[in-house]
């Protein structure tokens, strides 16, 4: 169980028998009245996303996620294929808990899954994967000194933003929290 003081961005918890992750918390302490925490939940079925009050009597279930390492191995339609690195089990994941990070994954490439049991609630990937440049406006000479970007398609369709030194077929590592460039690899 879990008071009001330990809810925070990425917690798992459960109400009503109903998984939910919670995807923002904002604790409040009005000058008048007790404190309370208004958050955004995401339910882990559906995706639904509620705005729920916790008051600071109340508690709430966490749920304890086991982690697994996995290999991604390909996309079929709207699944995406990882292979459990322990059991070398099959597993396929939905393009709705994949989300974002579509954009970050390569073939082979590892991952954290968090796992209720045997059922996927969320990935975790690298905080830095390196990927290559498919396509990006040439350079020209002199362009290392103004500090300039231009956009750059990576192997895996996601558009980050480069110096303007950077070209085509380049590997660059990439920041996967906020999508950002981080150096050349």
């Amino acid at each position: 169980m879990a008071s009001l003081n330990d809810l925070r961005n990425g917690l798992v918890i459960r109400l009503n028998d109903k998984l939910y992750t919670i995807t923002n918390c904002e604790h409040v302490k009005p000058g008048k009245g007790s404190a309370f925490a208004r958050t955004k939940i995401k339910r882990v079925v559906d995706g639904a996303v509620l705005d729920r009050t916790f008051r600071s009597n109340e508690t709430v279930e966490t749920v304890r996620l086991e982690s697994r390492e996995m290999q991604y191995m390909y996309t079929d339609g709207n699944n995406y294929a990882f292979m459990d690195n322990e059991s070398y089990e099959e597993v396929d994941l939905s393009a709705e808990l994949i989300g974002e990070a579509k954009l970050y994954l390569k073939e082979g490439e590892n991952i954290t899954v968090k796992m209720d049991g045997d059922i996927p609630i969320t990935i975790e990937l690298p905080i830095f994967v390196v990927l290559q440049i498919v396509e990006t406006d040439p350079g020209l000479r002199g362009d290392t000194v103004s500090g300039g970007t231009k956009p750059a398609r990576l192997e895996t369709g996601a558009v980050v933003q480069v110096p303007l030194f950077v070209e085509n077929q380049t590997m660059i590592k990439v920041d996967t929290r906020d999508g950002s460039y981080v150096e050349r690899a």
